[in-house]
């Protein structure tokens, strides 16, 4: 998605839950700071990575994540497949003894988790913005093989490929690097999170805050823009 086009999506998103543009935009600049002094990846870069496939399989952070996990331990060849986990679904992964490909964060997933997994080998895609410059001052040193993103106007090393929440920027992301399928686990775009998306919560489900509720409609209309208006054959296990 073009820049401009995503500007319409994001303005409606900034009036719609108040969030502050200026906000996002300091955060992708220190985050562009880090990166521009650790180093970081290109686009290009992270093409040439998983440039071993154009099927993706994509894990959100929904009830049906683990019952997805194991389907396709079963029924697929993974090898085949770039996975790219967003954010707390990398926890499921590792409790499965599967690494990722791809974390896409905004870093309020278990952090040890997601080291761990770049430790084995996944690139790390950390988004910026408003609500979470603290943790990409924190975090983003520690991990290797990092390209950043932000929703609002790229700068530098920051990129822009569409998206709001971690699932459905996962799926802008694999758009980006040329995905011609996507396979969606654990993408339910429902009324429950899970500990994965909450690590905090005290369940493995609770029902899903009105703010929560929200940004999963707005995954699931992007989700269906990208299946409406890219190349790449969507498929969702939850349909």
């Amino acid at each position: 998605m073009e820049f401009g086009l995503w500007e319409k999506y994001y303005k409606e998103i900034l009036d719609d839950f108040g969030f502050s543009r200026s906000g996002d935009e300091n955060s992708a600049k220190v985050l562009d700071e880090i990166l521009s002094e650790e180093g970081c990846l290109t686009l290009d870069d992270l093409s040439q990575i998983v440039g071993f496939s154009d099927k993706y399989i994509v894990f959100g952070a929904g009830p049906s994540l683990k019952e997805h996990i194991i389907y396709l331990k079963e029924n697929y060849d993974l090898r085949d497949y770039v996975l790219v986990s967003a954010d707390g679904a990398t926890t499921a992964l590792i409790e499965e003894r599967i690494s990722p490909d791809i974390v896409a964060t905004d870093l309020d997933g278990n952090i040890d988790d997601i080291l761990l997994a770049n430790l084995r080998g996944a690139n790390i895609v950390v988004h910026a913005h408003g609500d979470n410059l603290d943790a990409v001052v924190k975090y983003t040193s520690f991990f290797n093989n990092v390209l950043g993103t932000t929703q609002a106007q790229p700068v530098g090393n920051i990129y822009n490929f569409g998206g709001f929440t971690d699932g459905d920027r996962a799926i802008f992301l694999a758009v980006a690097l040329g995905a011609s399928e996507i396979t969606l686990a654990g993408m339910d775009f429902g009324d429950i999170v899970t500990k994965y998306s909450r690590p905090n919560l005290e369940t493995d489900l609770a029902e899903a805050d009105e703010f929560k509720k929200k940004k999963l409609m707005y995954a699931a209309e992007l989700t269906q823009w990208i299946i409406d208006n890219e190349n790449a054959d969507v498929i969702n296990l939850c349909e």
